[in-house]
């Protein structure tokens, strides 16, 4: 069996992964398809967890040899930089739980069919719809989709989960001509949360589903019409920083608009009932102005637009020791070990006042650096020189 680059995966532009965002927010897909995709840490360890498990799933169903197995799983530990024995402790409780379903299967089989990393096509659906499943297994009157969340940050639950099921309508109408299928389970196992859960649904009532829900929604998603709607699905879609109608409802919030009678509004002190909901409220208002924020710097830093009434300057950084042996060696024998590390070196602050100011710029001046500050957006009041301007360059100079 050959190895899947999972990193190159291809990906639908009505994605199951994203399904629940273009199911609620139908014209947000047309917008996001040609922004590109931006990697991060967190995603590329879910990459690597996922080839990991892959590997020893292959064994486990017979596709290489044990010697084989070794021999891949030693390349990825010497190459894969996210490798780690936790990681590959985490991939292992997956890769049981896929077996005792697999085992399951056969006892129901014994031509129980066990698909990896199968691409799964709904398109009578979704316009040019697919995506891969990590596990697909068939066996009499059960057919079985099981996917691997590697995330630690929330529990994705395969309740209600619009991915699972599309996964999961898909594999039933590419295999229900071959296989008697009665019923779909589906699965989602996230090991770093111990989180395991599984909907199991009549393949007939998955193809109302889907027939109902999802179909008309694609197709508004597919021609880029529909309203715009906020809530809890913005979280990962591209366009969330600029998105007007995000902004309409955060800014509409901060008003703070809850149209209480006037004998409660003429109240100096909010009511506790006040309070909680400006709670929930503060929440989203929050993330939104980090989205904002985090937008507003990429554009400035790293393609050179202006923000009115912002500018790009260098943020604040702290003095740090260039090499803490050097400092060590040099304070040694005139100052007592206890007094300049009693645990570990102290700081640079709290040398100076232990060694006090002048000595300690005679002894260590050369060894102390101050390292350049992380670009940031501020007011155009402020004092510091614009980033990339005449100021900033003068600045360095001096």
């Amino acid at each position: 069996m050959t190895e899947i680059n999972h990193a190159e995966r291809a990906h639908a532009v009505l994605s199951a992964s994203g399904a629940s965002r273009w199911m609620a927010c139908t014209p947000s897909a047309a917008l996001e398809k040609d922004i590109p995709d931006q990697t991060s840490v967190f995603a590329e360890e879910g990459t690597a967890a996922h080839e990991l498990s892959e590997i020893f799933l292959m064994y486990e169903i017979g596709d290489i040899a044990k010697a084989t197995r070794t021999r891949r799983v030693n390349k990825f530990k010497k190459e894969n930089e996210f490798y780690s024995q936790e990681m590959e402790d985490y991939v292992l409780q997956y890769v049981d739980v896929v077996v005792e379903k697999i085992n399951e299967a056969k006892a129901r089989s014994e031509d129980a069919v066990i698909l990896l990393e199968q691409r799964l096509d709904f398109s009578n659906w979704v316009p040019e719809g697919f995506g891969t499943g990590d596990v697909v297994i068939i066996s009499d009157g059960l057919l079985e989709v099981i996917d691997l969340k590697y995330g630690k940050g929330v529990a994705v639950s395969a309740v209600d989960n619009p991915q699972l099921k599309l996964y999961g309508v898909g594999a039933y109408s590419q295999y229900e001509m071959l296989y008697d299928i009665d019923s779909v389970s589906m699965t989602i196992v996230q090991p770093r949360l111990d989180s395991i859960s599984t909907e199991t649904l009549l393949a007939t009532d998955l193809v109302v589903w889907a027939d109902n829900e999802v179909q008309p929604k694609a197709e508004l998603a597919w021609e880029g019409e529909g309203d715009f709607v906020p809530g809890e699905h913005c979280r990962f879609c591209k366009i969330r920083s600029t998105c007007r109608a995000r902004a309409d409802e955060n800014l509409a919030m901060a008003k703070y608009d809850f149209a209480e009678p006037e004998e409660i509004a003429a109240d100096p002190q909010l009511g506790l009932n006040e309070i909680g909901k400006i709670l929930f409220q503060a929440d989203e208002l929050k993330k939104w102005a980090e989205d904002i924020k985090k937008y507003a710097l990429d554009q400035s830093e790293k393609h050179g637009k202006k923000i009115d009434g912002w500018k790009l300057v260098e943020g604040r950084s702290n003095r740090r020791y260039a090499d803490e042996e050097k400092v060590l060696e040099k304070l040694t024998g005139n100052y007592d070990e206890d007094a300049i590390a009693p645990r570990k070196l102290k700081g640079i602050t709290a040398m100076e006042k232990t060694i006090g100011k002048s000595q300690f710029n005679n002894l260590l001046a050369d060894l102390v650096v101050k390292p350049s500050g992380k670009p940031t957006l501020v007011p155009e009041t402020d004092k510091r020189p614009e980033l990339n301007s005449t100021a900033s360059a003068q600045a360095d100079f001096e």
